[in-house]
């Protein structure tokens, strides 16, 4: 009832003063047959700035003083930003101003009192949805709602950060996580260890949350933020963060997409690649893939392999190192020291 359906019912509230000066207001903007007057943004640092050939402005008022042509406001802030959305949402309709907003910015379902409100001022108020409805209508089921939740956030730590992927699941990501973050304890090192999976409770571990259970888009946000709050908190000189899956894991493409989430939201210094020959039950493409893929996907750099040998007793450590020109270790072997070795050797280059 609330939902825009196409963009005709949106070039039918032309012309658009846009709220937020990123991704959304942009993608908008350029909508076929969308009109633009303004833009208005909260950021101080965009103010006064030029985006899309406007003065971006610092409020609503301003953005009718440059231009009262508009007919309409379209609100495409960030999550996070639900209280800025409201207000503006308040300020537009009390102007006699249509309403478009993102499911992003607000929800027009979950604020019916809006509608309400646009009502008594002879407005409207829509909102672009997560059009779930037609992920429902080829799939046969769908969630109620978009599950994307939380705030993106950017952030640079004071500490080095070490992914440990793998190129499968079940190959040995968990364990070389932990023993690392043993290791360089238990040399004095202040170090932060964090895992991604709802079984990681062995310490020395410091959290875990399962990142499976979260929308892919918020995946980085949730490994970025556990980065964030353990570096401020202990100011570690080293967190190890534990990946799930694999890039290239044959067979079951559906969590690569979560691999890849991980590896963007740690932005790893560096990277240990897990393996496990003869796999009973997975089917990875191998190290050579996964290096492959982890370096094309984030600037980092695979600096050492964990390998499980626990069903290739027959292969040998030197032939993984003779042929991938990397330093691999048994974790379950007392490989840890070697491991942690070749990361800060690779550090202090």
């Amino acid at each position: 009832m609330f939902s825009i359906a196409s963009v005709k019912e949106i070039q039918n509230l032309n012309p658009f003063i846009v709220v937020g000066c990123g991704g959304g207001g942009e993608k908008f903007s350029n909508l076929e047959g969308v009109e633009t007057v303004g833009f208005i943004d909260d950021d101080v640092n965009k103010q006064g700035t030029e985006f899309m050939g406007f003065t971006v402005a610092d409020s609503l008022d301003a953005a009718l003083k440059q231009d009262n042509s508009a007919k309409s406001i379209a609100i495409m802030l960030p999550i996070g930003a639900e209280g800025s959305a409201l207000k503006y949402a308040v300020q537009a309709i009390d102007a006699g101003l249509n309403v478009i907003c993102s499911f992003r910015s607000l929800s027009v379902q979950d604020n019916i009192s809006l509608v309400k409100f646009a009502n008594s001022k002879g407005v409207v108020i829509k909102e672009i949805n997560s059009r779930l409805d037609v992920v429902k209508k080829i799939m046969g089921v769908a969630p109620e709602r978009a599950t994307e939740v939380l705030p993106k956030i950017s952030y640079a730590p004071k500490a080095k950060v070490v992914l440990v992927g793998g190129t499968s699941q079940e190959c040995g990501k968990r364990t070389t996580t932990r023993l690392l973050g043993q290791e360089a304890r238990n040399r004095g090192m202040k170090v932060g260890i964090i895992s991604t999976d709802e079984m990681g409770l062995e310490p020395p571990t410091d959290f875990n949350f399962r990142a499976g259970s979260l929308s892919v888009m918020d995946v980085p946000a949730a490994v970025l933020g556990a980065i964030k709050y353990i570096d401020e908190r202990d100011n570690p000189e080293i967190i190890f963060v534990e990946s799930q899956s694999s890039l290239t894991e044959d067979g079951n493409p559906h969590p690569r997409g979560l691999s890849a989430s991980i590896l963007v939201g740690a932005h790893p210094d560096a990277v240990i690649v897990g393996h496990r020959p003869n796999h009973p039950y997975r089917e990875p493409r191998g190290i050579e893939n996964e290096i492959r893929a982890i370096e094309a996907v984030e600037p980092t750099k695979v600096v050492g392999l964990s390998i499980n040998l626990r069903n290739a007793d027959d292969l040998k450590l030197e032939d993984f190192e003779e042929k991938y020109n990397l330093p691999a270790v048994d974790m379950r072997n007392g490989g840890a020291p070697k491991l942690l070795d070749a990361i800060l050797d690779y550090f202090e280059e």
